[in-house]
């Protein structure tokens, strides 16, 4: 069993510290009436890693380092390998783990690159990542001095990855993931989190501007949103919606103009709204590597024309807007 005392421990005398007496039962909850049926297998996997000690760990560089290779055996380190190959897909990184480099589908590292020199400075930040799917952006937070990140992804595939590079980062890290859906987290009566992420959420939302508006609930006043997805080109009444699947996902529902989103932001209240960053998704970027055999962005698109997905719609565009609430 997954054990959380840790995060409720960092959540006493914090300005989050109302959450604590709340998230116990919805914690619990989840693991107990969503269970995959490969848990099992996977908690077997986490008590099966080898208990190994890393000489050295670096979460400030693009692929993050968790112990060298001299740390462990080669029996140890096989071992180990055959447990991570266990766990594919690897979608968000890359890792290397005692020599053993994860090459994910994804180099998140690009997109921190993006947006990590825009950002408010996160030392001694409470900040919270809705959608964090294994936490590779939530240990690059934690290198820029966050206090404490907590990130939520229903997957408990994706809690099982996290926990493994826990188990060799520090289980004292202030760095936790917890198997929730944002939609499920309570809003705050007093303070809230600093800084709040969303990236990769907003288009699979059946109503973008409720989840806007639940981001809103979890910041304190002044504090800073950082919301990534993806846009189609347009004004401010600019938006597609996909008739079935867009990119190959049946779970996307709206891409707005940037222009449409900053509209959003402002009805809602937001304030210094400004875009960062506009980018086309490339095949470099998210791809299939021997982590990731399935199909990947080169699959989704027209292989005649890569500006457009496979069904015909504007190729994958990601923009990164950042805003704050009022003081």
């Amino acid at each position: 069993m997954i054990n959380f005392d840790s995060f409720h421990k960092d959540l006493l005398d914090s300005p989050i510290e109302e959450w604590e007496g709340k998230l116990a039962t919805l914690i619990n909850d989840a693991l107990n009436n969503r269970q995959h049926g490969k848990r099992e297998e996977w908690l077997d996997l986490l008590q099966s890693l080898p208990q190994i000690s890393a000489s050295t760990i670096d979460l400030n560089r693009d692929c993050l380092q968790i112990g060298l290779a001299e740390d462990c055996s080669e029996e140890e380190r096989e071992t180990l390998n055959t447990l991570l190959k266990q766990l594919m897909p690897w979608r968000k990184g890359p890792y290397n783990l005692f020599g053993i480099h994860i090459d994910t589908e994804w180099r998140s590292d690009w997109k921190w690159q993006r947006l990590q020199a825009h950002l408010s400075p996160l030392k001694n930040r409470y900040v919270l990542d809705v959608g964090c799917g294994n936490g590779y952006h939530m240990w690059r937070m934690r290198a820029d001095g966050a206090k404490c990140v907590i990130g939520v992804d229903p997957s408990q595939f994706f809690l099982t990855q996290f926990q493994l590079f826990k188990r060799y980062i520090g289980e004292e890290q202030p760095v936790h993931l917890l198997p929730l859906k944002g939609e499920e987290l309570p809003p705050f009566t007093r303070r809230g989190f600093d800084t709040v992420f969303s990236m990769g959420v907003l288009y699979h939302r059946r109503s973008p501007i409720d989840h806007l508006a639940e981001l809103k609930r979890y910041l304190r006043q002044g504090g800073e949103l950082v919301l990534e997805t993806l846009v189609v080109d347009g004004d401010e009444q600019t938006a597609l919606i996909p008739r079935d699947r867009y990119a190959k996902m049946r779970n996307v529902w709206f891409l707005p103009s940037t222009d449409m989103l900053i509209l959003w932001l402002e009805r809602l209240g937001f304030i210094n709204i400004r875009v960062v960053d506009v980018t086309l998704t490339t095949i470099e970027e998210q791809r299939l590597t021997p982590w990731m055999q399935y199909e990947s962005l080169s699959d989704f698109l027209d292989p005649n024309d890569h500006s457009l997905t496979c069904e015909g719609y504007p190729a994958p565009k990601r923009a990164i807007i950042i805003c704050n609430t009022k003081e």
